[in-house]
């Protein structure tokens, strides 16, 4: 079943088209990968589904729980991400002075009901939506193996770990959709190794779907189920790894160019 699918959305600056009639699908569960070379239109398709973007044109559309197939099309980022839909970004947006409970906790906050009266008089309904949401966040760091960290600033991390807690506090919003824009972005190859395994097991251990860019095609070859290839906005590939790799119009455009070419 289709968890996202783009109906030909576009999007032109000015007189520039930074994506013509983008059509993606991608089903509950998939690892699928955007790849293709800088300037491509990528990080505009991203931003396009996560409500940053309106398009010029076309649709994007999501399936909730009750397989309601909902319009997100130019709705708000906060509206889209209480629907389910988290994201990363190339650049790390760690909060860098807090730590990294705080980082993990404020995530958290998106899905609190209570308003901030509540929160500013601590009744008791707050008090134990935020008792929960520490509990969530003290699990969740449990799991990834960053409790230990807890109390460390985010910018104090290595850089490997500093792209994993921003992986962390997505989850921490409670995706069924996950967006990871270049997550191995200047990753050296024992930290973008550790960084499949990663993805790799929070895909499993949260029953997520996931949809990257990425330029590591090591990691993307390993871990996609399947792959669409941008170039200058145009699709012009998409299917398995293996298919990806044979295929002689992604070879010309992306494969056989050096990788930050």
């Amino acid at each position: 079943m289709n968890i996202l699918k783009t109906d030909g959305i576009t999007m032109r600056f000015g007189g520039v088209i930074a994506v013509n009639n983008l059509g993606i699908e991608i089903n509950e569960h998939e690892i699928v990968a955007l790849i293709g070379p800088n300037g491509a239109g990528k990080t505009t398709a991203f931003n396009m589904i996560t409500g940053v973007y309106t398009p010029t044109s076309g649709r994007v559309l999501y399936t909730d729980t009750d397989n309601k197939e909902i319009n997100i099309t130019g709705k708000k980022p906060s509206a889209i991400a209480k629907l389910g839909v988290a994201r990363t970004f190339q650049n790390i947006r760690l909060f860098k002075d807090l730590s990294v409970y705080e980082n993990v906790l404020i995530a958290k906050h998106l899905h609190l009901k209570s308003d901030f009266l509540s929160a500013a008089l601590h009744l008791p309904h707050y008090m134990k939506e935020e008792q929960r949401a520490e509990e969530d966040v003290r699990e969740l760091l449990e799991k990834v193996n960053l409790w230990d960290l807890k109390d460390e600033k985010a910018s104090s991390l290595p850089y490997g770990q500093q792209r994993e807690l921003e992986i962390v506090r997505a989850l921490a919003t409670k995706p069924r959709l996950l967006l990871l824009d270049e997550p191995a972005a200047g990753m050296n190859p024992k930290e973008t190794e550790e960084l499949t395994s990663f993805i790799s097991q929070i895909r499993q251990d949260y029953n997520l779907t996931i949809f990257m860019i990425e330029h590591h095609m090591d990691l993307v070859m390993e871990i996609s189920d399947r792959i669409y290839v941008l170039d200058f906005g145009q699709t012009i590939a998409s299917g398995n790894p293996l298919a990806i790799q044979n295929n002689e119009k992604v070879i010309a455009a992306y494969l056989g160019v050096e990788e930050d070419a």
